[in-house]
C-alpha cells in the first residue's frame, strides 16, 4: 500500500525544510547529518531544498553517518568528517524511517563526546511505537502502525520517490 508518492515527498520536503528554517534562525552554519544511504539521500534533498528558499539564514553541510542498524555496538559509529569540527554547532540528524528509534539513538553516539550546540531530529516517516527515548522535531508523516509493519522508502531518483507500507 503506498502511502507517500513522489509529489507529496516533495511537498514534505519544503514543508520541513521551511520548519527548520523557522526553528533555526540564529544558526550561521547547520549540519545535515544523514543516516547510512537512505538517511543520507534524504538529508541531501532537504540540503538542496534549504538551498532553494532564500530566506534560509545558514549555510548548510552534509555529512554521513555510517552504522549497522542490526548490529549498533559490534562496530563503529563513524562520520565522514572529523567530529571536532562539529564542537558548537547545530546538528540534525536525518534518516528516512524511525521504527523503534534504535538507530537514531545510537547514531547519537559520535556526537556524546563533543559540546554540540543543538542536536535536533528529521524524519521522513515517524511511526508510534518507540522503544528508545528518541524525540523527532521535524516528521513529514506520522503513522500509527503494527510492529510487523514495515515501510519502504525509496528515494533513488527524483520523479519516482516513493514510501509504501507492507
Amino acid at each position: 500500500m503506498s502511502i507517500l508518492n513522489d509529489k507529496q515527498i516533495g511537498q514534505k520536503l519544503r514543508r520541513l525544510a521551511y520548519e527548520i528554517i523557522e526553528q533555526n534562525t540564529e544558526v550561521k552554519e547547520l549540519y545535515l547529518a544523514g543516516i547510512n544511504n537512505n538517511g543520507y539521500r534524504f538529508a541531501r534533498l532537504l540540503e538542496e531544498e534549504l538551498r532553494e528558499i532564500e530566506v534560509c539564514p545558514f549555510e548548510t553541510t552534509l555529512i554521513r553517518v555510517s552504522l549497522n542498524p542490526a548490529k549498533p555496538v559490534a562496530e563503529a559509529i563513524k562520520l565522514d568528517i572529523p567530529p571536532d569540527t562539529l564542537k558548537n554547532k547545530t546538528v540534525i540528524i536525518i534518516d528516512d524511517v524511525a521504527n523503534t528509534g534504535r538507530t537514531l539513538f545510537y547514531a547519537f553516539k559520535p556526537f556524546l563526546n563533543l559540546l554540540i550546540k543543538k542536536m535536533q531530529v528529521a524524519v521522513l516517516v515517524d511511526r508510534k511505537h518507540k522503544s528508545f527515548p528518541v524525540q523527532v522535531d521535524y516528521v513529514g508523516l506520522s503513522l500509527a502502525t503494527t510492529v510487523m509493519d514495515n515501510i519502504d522508502v525509496n528515494l533513488s531518483r527524483r520523479g519516482r520517490f516513493s514510501a509504501k507500507m507492507a
